[in-house]
């Protein structure tokens, strides 16, 4: 064990203190661990066999700081007293540990209220052993045991032991989707109150930190976060609650209630746009105010007296009812030693309404009169404040409508699933919901319906649509013993199939899985944006403070002008673009990849695909047109192209089949006569038959041949695999 304090640079705030916390608990071996982002400096304790130094400032590097070690020294707690006694002859072996801990310091309070220890701490063991009389072995053990090593092991055992026993129980409130008897769960949390990447950041540390989390990704742009957990060591109000701790709101998803994510998106549209509305209307007359200092417009000897007065009215709702929300969003993040785009908002806005308000108070104190006094009261920049606002609302309310535009590709894929099932059970077939489909449910599906879940089929046959999941447009065969896939499109025959994968099971539900998860991945240049945003702000209000200075102190500037200047650098730099642009760009890519049939799990992947030089595809018949057309028609024997034509067309009009419809377009585009067919029968799986001019007609694949007719076919085997090698299907 050793004693390690480090130097760390690039902390700001107690998010900073938080973040290298969560980043550092995460790695075994290190107790104790004490940062200040005041001092610059971290103290800890450190298991060197379990890990080493180097993967501490491994750690706080990739929370984006930089660490050195400043004193490592022995932990006193490696020191364990040993003693030893004898007992009787027959009495048992017995060892006594003893943890007396000493601590000489103070408890203090951080900024969030929190309390911490800092001092020294002392913990002094102590290790007994009683050895029966005349028994060398334990002897021999007790003196192997009494090792340093052994016995800081054993005190170690000891103490993980006692922790288990004390861990209380969890009492799950919510359901968490899946089983919730154990095992690895998944749940979604829609969070709330998160203002940029840095609050993303630090609820996934948070998540991160829940005992049995293995997973956890927050997405800032769809306000969501994904967590992998053990269900038997943690449940999803641990989550919760972990979250809330965090200073900000959570709430499960469920997975059944589709509607959900459009219902919270709907109600945040709603809400931007009438406060964007309600702002804009009041601050419509103040457009007009300030043409008149241009313009020589009607009215105007009367209304400039009475501008400053009705500029105050209009202009305070909008500061401190419509831009409410920045100021608390500005509380939120100072209370966390912080600042966001609200902070940036709330100053300028503030700035320009109480410069105002402080003016419009003075000339009422010195004329005795709140309306001007031969024209308007000068110094007033009440609609700066009321149109910053206005434009801001314009702003959010546009981010929130592109952001649910993002999620119109999972929309579009949940879309394609059926939404009731027919269900044989109990001898009686029935319609429920897809929700309430069951594991072992034999389900009927007939023409033309969706299949609702996956699952193998018992009875029937018939020709699937599978384009939805593997981009092929030929309807495959199914028969007795086959996989379906749950969404794909029955074309032809009817049949029963008994269901093997349901809900979150199916193949459908996992690809759209797979896109929230890359819609929450992060990609590497977010990291880079995340580092600059942290310091951005900071950065801005100091331009902005020396902007103010210069004009001020050393340009002659007015104090009005100086003020202006001030507010225009913090409110034209609002960092709305490096918390939301990559997130935003992610879910978009994803999303538009999803609705073209391609499918990126993340970030990275869609980030390197600008070095794409090549790509390469599995098959040829992956590259289609969407469906079948004819391409070549070869004549055997006796009977020409034309003929060919004539009576696969003439059999082909009567079938269902994908092939069937393209062979019976093409005779029609080439204006082929056709016949008329009598005992037409498909055979499924293979093709069809029928008697034309009283000349029976097989038309179908090569096991049609060869299975059902039981002919050979090497003397043509050499052009059928030529074209099929071609990505064709010969018929």
């Amino acid at each position: 064990m050793q004693n390690i304090s480090l130097k760390i640079s690039g902390m700001h705030c107690a998010s900073c203190e938080k973040i290298i916390s969560m980043e550092v608990h995460e790695l075994p071996g290190v107790a104790n661990f004490i940062v200040s982002a005041k001092t610059g400096m971290a103290s800890f304790t450190l298991d060197t066999q379990k890990n080493k130094p180097e993967d501490v400032i491994a750690a706080i590097k990739k929370a984006g700081y930089t660490a050195s070690i400043t004193e490592s020294l022995p932990s006193q707690n490696n020191i364990v007293a040993v003693k030893s006694q004898t007992a009787p002859s027959g009495q048992p072996f017995k060892i006594k540990l003893e943890s007396q801990i000493e601590a000489d310091g103070k408890v203090h309070e951080d900024q969030s209220g929190n309390p911490y220890f800092e001092g020294k701490i002392k913990n002094n063991k102590t290790a007994e052993f009683v050895i029966p009389e005349n028994n060398p072995e334990l002897k021999k053990l007790a003196e192997k045991l009494g090792t340093t090593t052994n016995l800081i092991s054993l005190f170690e055992s000891v103490g993980h032991v006692l922790t288990q026993k004390k861990q209380p129980e969890t009492n799950c409130i919510l359901p968490a989707t899946g089983s919730n008897q154990g095992g690895n769960q998944r749940v979604n949390l829609s969070l709330f109150g998160m203002h940029c990447s840095s609050c993303a950041n630090i609820i996934e540390r948070s998540l991160k930190k829940v005992p049995g989390v293995k997973q956890a990704s927050v997405n800032f742009a769809a306000e969501k976060a994904l967590v992998v957990f053990d269900g038997s060591v943690s449940g999803p109000q641990d989550l919760i609650n972990a979250v809330n701790h965090a200073g900000y709101k959570a709430e499960l998803i469920n997975s059944k209630d589709s509607g959900y994510e459009q219902r919270k998106r709907d109600e945040e549209i709603s809400s931007y746009f009438k406060k964007f509305v309600i702002s804009a209307v009041l601050s419509l007359p103040m457009v007009y105010f300030m043409m008149l200092d241009f313009f020589a417009i009607p009215g105007k000897d009367i209304v400039l007296p009475y501008v400053g007065i009705i500029s105050l009215i209009l202009t305070a709702p909008i500061q401190f009812i419509i831009g409410a929300g920045f100021y608390k969003g500005m509380w939120s993040s100072l209370k966390m030693k912080t600042s966001n785009m609200d902070t940036l908002i709330a100053i300028g806005t503030s700035t320009a309404f109480f410069y105002s308000l402080v003016n419009f108070i003075i000339y009422f104190y010195k004329n005795g009169s709140l309306i001007g006094i031969g024209g308007k009261i000068p110094e007033l920049y009440f609609e700066t404040a009321a149109f910053l606002i206005t434009f801001v609302t314009l702003g959010k309310w546009l981010e929130i409508r592109t952001k649910g535009k993002t999620g119109d590709a999972i929309k579009k894929l949940m879309g394609l699933q059926a939404k009731t099932a027919r269900v044989i059970r109990n001898g009686s077939t029935r319609d429920i919901p897809i929700e309430d489909v069951v594991h072992g449910d034999v389900i009927l599906v007939r023409p033309g319906e969706k299949i609702p879940v996956d699952g193998k089929i018992t009875k029937g046959s018939s020709a699937i649509d599978e384009s939805m999941i593997t981009g092929e447009s030929i309807p495959v065969e199914k028969q007795v013993g086959d996989m379906v896939i749950g969404s794909t499109v029955n074309k032809t025959g009817s049949f029963e199939f008994v269901a093997m994968r349901v809900g979150s099971e199916t193949a459908l539900a996992q690809i759209i899985r797979l896109i929230e998860e890359a819609q929450g991945s992060k990609a590497p240049i977010q990291g880079f944006a995340d580092k600059i945003s942290s310091v951005f702000v900071p950065t801005v209000i100091a331009i902005a403070i020396i902007t103010f200075l210069t004009w001020y102190f050393f340009l002659g500037a007015g104090l009005s002008f100086s003020l202006m200047a001030f507010t225009a650098v913090i409110v034209i730099a609002c960092p709305c673009a490096l918390g939301l642009a990559t997130p935003t760009s992610l879910m978009v890519g994803t999303g538009k990849g999803a609705e073209y049939g391609i499918l990126i799990k993340g970030g990275e992947p869609l980030e390197s695909a600008c070095n794409i030089n090549a790509v390469v595809f599995d098959k040829t018949g992956t590259l289609t047109n969407g469906k079948p057309e004819v391409t070549d028609i070869i004549a055997f024997e006796n009977i020409d192209e034309d003929e060919v034509l004539a009576v696969s067309a003439s059999l082909e009009k009567l079938s269902e089949h994908a092939l069937a419809e393209a062979v019976y377009t093409y005779a029609n585009d080439e204006s082929v006569q056709l016949e008329e067919v009598d005992n037409f029968e498909a055979i499924p799986g293979h093709g069809v038959k029928g008697v034309i001019n009283k000349t029976e007609y097989y038309f179908g694949n090569r096991r049609l041949v060869t299975d059902v007719l039981g002919h050979s076919i090497m003397k043509i085997n050499r052009k059928l695999v030529k074209l099929e090698e071609q990505g064709k299907t010969v018929m």
